[in-house]
């Protein structure tokens, strides 16, 4: 496997950030906490069409690669990703269920068995799939079963949804040495599976963060995130975010 050699530096970061973003995709001690991610789920009734495809996905250029993580509300994986240097789309959608063709609504019920993940379409020769797993490890908290802060069912599970052998062996090489170092105080619940069908998210729910900023959810929510991945990834930021 590639890139060994970055392991401690790897892990020597996680061990200083794990704090740092161990409150996942909700603050803690928030007494709006509960009213945000009612908010949140009171979109889901719109109607909108997606646009893109998975062909537009597979095809937007041949030089570029693709990861699909799930780590809570996939508005904030999205905002997360697609601040970084080398990322060229990031892509809300569904996966890792047996419902065929579901929707927001029939996502939140937590009963379709999938995931809400971001799909990053990225060039790897400005960065890698461990510098992404970095990002990843670094950004929620992967100890809570089924939860990111007050965001609560399966659909908000930690997980790699890897694409070909070499992102699962990566994944799994790291998930067991943070393990082994003991990075973080609880054992590590992220879900290492291959990709299965991926389903696009209604067209509000693509870039939600930079066409909502003001909405409750992303004022309390995600802003602080984003400003914590300012300050902690600087290096890895795309010029436009890093101001």
């Amino acid at each position: 496997m590639k890139n060994k050699t970055t392991l401690p530096l790897f892990i020597l970061l996680l061990m200083s950030l794990s704090a740092i973003f161990a409150s996942g995709c909700s603050p803690k001690q928030n007494a709006q906490a509960k009213d945000l991610i009612s908010a949140k789920d009171s979109n889901q009734d719109k109607n909108n069409t997606n646009t893109k495809t998975e062909k537009n996905m597979a095809d937007i250029n041949a030089n570029l690669d693709t990861a699909t993580f799930g780590a809570g509300c996939f508005w904030c994986i999205e905002a997360v990703f697609q601040r970084l240097e080398g990322v060229d789309t990031v892509i809300s959608g569904y996966t890792g269920g047996q419902t065929l063709n579901p929707t927001y609504k029939d996502i939140c019920t937590g009963m379709t068995g999938h995931a809400e993940v971001a799909q990053i379409i990225y060039n790897p020769k400005v960065i890698s799939f461990d510098e992404l797993l970095e990002v990843f490890w670094a950004t929620h908290d992967p100890t809570t079963l089924n939860r990111q802060g007050n965001d609560v069912g399966t659909q908000y599970r930690s997980a790699v949804f890897y694409h070909t052998d070499e992102q699962k062996e990566k994944a799994e090489f790291y998930l067991q040495r943070l393990t082994e170092e003991k990075v973080f105080d609880k054992p590590i619940v992220t879900e290492i599976t291959p990709l299965g069908k991926f389903y696009v998210a209604e067209n509000y729910h693509q870039n939600y963060y930079n066409n909502n900023k003001s909405q409750g959810y992303c004022s309390f929510v995600i802003s602080p995130k984003v400003d914590k991945l300012k300050k902690v990834f600087p290096n890895k930021l795309k010029k436009e975010y890093a101001k």
